[in-house]
């Protein structure tokens, strides 16, 4: 028998070794523990989390059960789905985009299960060591995503003199660049200027714009773009997320899509191509119920569904933007996002601000400082709480906050 002489043993993933601690939202859940055990009893006014409260709208059940029961007869059974999605519902994705004038073959778009995935696993396509520009504050994944994938980051703070809404530093060049309208955690949206000066700073120094528009359905003004694909010149370097999470109640139940033009190429190869290789290869697509249920989504019933809805939350952030203005206090979001950014008051840091509300008035948000340095010194609020306990806390700023 052929011997061999001992192997070194495998080398895992070492990038996973420079992730720090997620300690954002479990630092909230042990204040939070700690506090009730305290305080047994006691009701919390959550507006921290960015998870919804209200249920699925009557469209979209109702389509989830002709699903369901379409699985348990022989004749309307389905397997296996198309990796990419069903012909049907990227045609209608397509047509949605079609109704603020961007022409999208339904061929650049892709399903999927929600944007948080398509965030990190749309990395595989676009090669490794490159310089991936993130703008603070910044949803914390997008960071993460890339240490694991052994990238560096380009951190570059916005700030409230610049409405959190940072513009190109032609003196910085970057592979990759994240940006997210309307913005997790600041509520800012960047208008079409901003966006004209990215994609032309995109297409001239070759970079990637990864466009994160998991809330463009909370935009209510018309100036505002909903996709990067408003402006001229994105098919030749963006990549759009989206996702039903926020837009339909999704949270649970996970939908979303990804728009990679044909028009888009690097290094001599078309993106969207590989990124169907990508899928094909490494998911076996999203459930045919799942597809359904997002289908119903964009009917006309649909639509007026969720957007009852979205009004709910909208007036939730129309109460605490009324108690900020009460206080004078400074803030961006809530118009056209459903989060509030609030700039902490008498020089408080953000996690003492966290403290000072959670031990006086039971209300609890989430610190800026948890989304990157530049969010030190700011807080958000989430608007998708119930609208009972939302009117409370805006109640209990006030009084408390008002002294």
């Amino acid at each position: 028998m052929e011997t061999y002489g001992k192997r070194d043993s495998m080398t895992p993933n070492m990038n996973y070794s420079r992730l720090k601690d997620s300690y954002l939202f479990y630092n909230i859940a042990q204040k939070t523990k700690t506090y009730l055990a305290e305080h047994p009893g006691t009701h919390l006014y959550r507006m921290g989390i960015g998870d919804v409260s209200l249920p699925l709208c009557r469209t979209v059940i109702d389509a989830l059960h002709h699903a369901v029961n379409d699985q348990a007869v022989q004749e309307s059974f389905h397997g296996y789905m198309p990796e990419c999605g069903a012909p049907e519902l990227r045609t209608t994705i397509a047509a949605y985009y079609a109704r603020r004038g961007v022409q999208l073959a339904p061929e650049d778009v892709f399903v999927s299960s929600g944007a948080s995935d398509e965030l990190g696993d749309i990395l595989d396509i676009l090669g490794r060591d490159q310089r991936v520009l993130i703008m603070e504050p910044a949803y914390p994944a997008y960071v993460d995503a890339n240490i694991i994938a052994g990238n560096e980051i380009i951190h570059a703070a916005s700030s409230r003199e610049d409405g959190f809404l940072a513009l190109p530093d032609p003196s910085v060049h970057a592979d990759i660049i994240y940006i997210c309208s309307p913005n997790n955690p600041t509520g800012a949206v960047f208008s079409r200027a901003h966006l004209r000066a990215w994609v032309d700073y995109a297409n001239k120094t070759d970079a990637i714009i990864l466009f994160d528009a998991a809330y463009e359905a909370f935009i209510e003004d018309a100036e505002i773009p909903h996709s990067i694909f408003e402006i001229e010149g994105a098919k030749t370097c963006a990549i759009e997320i989206c996702s039903l999470s926020k837009t339909a109640g999704f949270t649970g139940t996970r939908f979303g899509y990804t728009v990679i033009p044909q028009e888009l190429m690097r290094g001599g190869l078309a993106l969207n191509a590989m990124w169907v290789r990508n899928r094909t290869t490494k998911t076996n697509g999203v459930s045919y119920i799942l597809q359904k249920g997002a289908a119903a989504v964009f009917t006309e019933e649909g639509q007026n569904e969720i957007h009852e809805n979205i009004r709910v939350y909208k007036k939730n952030a129309a109460h605490l933007m009324a108690a900020l203005d009460t206080l004078g206090i400074w803030y961006c979001g809530g118009k056209n996002a459903p989060y509030i950014w609030m700039q902490c008051p008498k020089n408080m840091g953000s996690w003492a601000f966290f403290d000072y509300l959670l031990h006086e008035i039971q209300v609890i948000g989430t610190p800026g400082e948890g989304f990157g340095s530049a969010g030190e010194g700011y807080f958000r609020f989430s608007t998708f709480g119930s609208p009972e306990d939302t009117e409370e806390a805006a109640r209990r700023l006030v009084a408390l906050l008002g002294k």
